[in-house]
């Protein structure tokens, strides 16, 4: 059977994680088996991306450059080079959906998709709160059977998910300390779990420093892939509660899809957008400030891929 135009899709990004998962979520909630691309971008395209410059063509490599010739149906892009892209795409035809505020005006794309604290308003936006991912009740349920393990620790099962420091959310390894001290203690006074799990974000130094705080404290820790398989996921569908640090739109995101109470390290000290997003969570009552015992309250996961999704399927008319 000849497939239809919506099913020849392909989502598009640079291989950065956080764009890579977001593309791939959408992707997902839309039912579809797309062709992947992980996007080259060459010298001086690279810089001025998504602005379509003269000889833009040749931005990319040699594959994607033949491929534009016979462009899927529909194309998701994450980031500012598949932004570029979705572009020549949506040029050659194809119904485009770009992920992420491409610092151009939305006319370019059939639709943009952007994070509210991004402010970003047109005719085809579609704005969510925080970004797009895959947690909801069937991935976590599918989370739990994977690692089982972490289900038969003691509770109430702390998770803590370490990011790193970025420009606008600075943290060094004495903020980490007194952050995990915080955990500890209440872990400590429960007779609970700790879980925790770093990023690829978290630098060298504050992977070691937590390391052998872990040693005494920890029941499940993971740094690295020295350390097994990663087990993300379980940690995150098997917690009674969860602790993130400030820097992460997409980490924050995931956790606050999970039925658990979520606790912000220092969210005011955030600077610029994610700081916005943050209060928009706490103006929710999804997410409360880290600050001494770690008292259940009553949430609602936050959980807006299906939505999106849902809109993008009816606006683009497909089938």
């Amino acid at each position: 059977m000849e497939r239809s135009a919506f099913e020849q899709a392909w989502i598009l990004s640079d291989g950065n994680a956080g764009n890579v998962r977001q593309a791939q979520s959408l992707a997902a909630a839309l039912h579809l088996s797309p062709l992947e691309w992980t996007l080259r971008s060459r010298a001086p395209w690279r810089w001025l991306a998504p602005r379509r410059v003269p000889g833009a063509e040749g931005a990319f490599d040699d594959g994607f450059r033949e491929a534009l010739d016979a462009p899927p149906g529909l194309a998701i892009g994450c980031g500012r080079q598949a932004a570029l892209a979705t572009r020549l795409l949506r040029a050659r035809g194809a119904k485009v959906v770009q992920v992420l505020d491409p610092r151009l005006s939305p006319a370019h794309w059939d639709i943009v998709v952007a994070p509210a604290h991004d402010r970003l308003a047109g005719a085809n936006v579609i704005t969510l709160q925080g970004s797009l991912h895959p947690v909801d009740d069937a991935w976590l349920a599918r989370a739990r059977t994977a690692f089982p393990a972490l289900g038969t620790l003691p509770g109430p099962r702390t998770t803590l998910l370490v990011g790193g420091p970025t420009a606008a959310a600075r943290f060094d390894g004495a903020s980490l300390d007194r952050w995990f001290d915080t955990v500890a203690a209440t872990v400590a006074a429960e007779g609970g779990s700790l879980l925790l799990s770093a990023s690829r974000r978290t630098p060298a130094a504050l992977r070691e420093r937590l390391r052998a705080r872990c040693a005494h404290v920890g029941r499940r820790c993971w740094f690295d892939a020295s350390d097994g398989p990663n087990p993300y996921p379980g940690m995150l569908a098997w917690a009674d509660r969860i602790v993130c640090t400030p820097d992460s739109v997409n980490m924050l995101s995931e956790a606050c899809a999970t039925n658990a109470p979520v606790f912000v390290a220092d969210p005011h000290c955030v600077r610029g957008r994610i700081g916005g997003f943050l209060d928009g969570l706490a103006g929710a009552g999804r997410v409360r400030a880290l600050h001494g015992p770690l008292d259940a309250f009553e949430v609602r996961p936050l959980r807006e891929t299906a939505r999106v999704a849902a809109e993008v399927r009816q606006r683009l008319a497909l089938a």
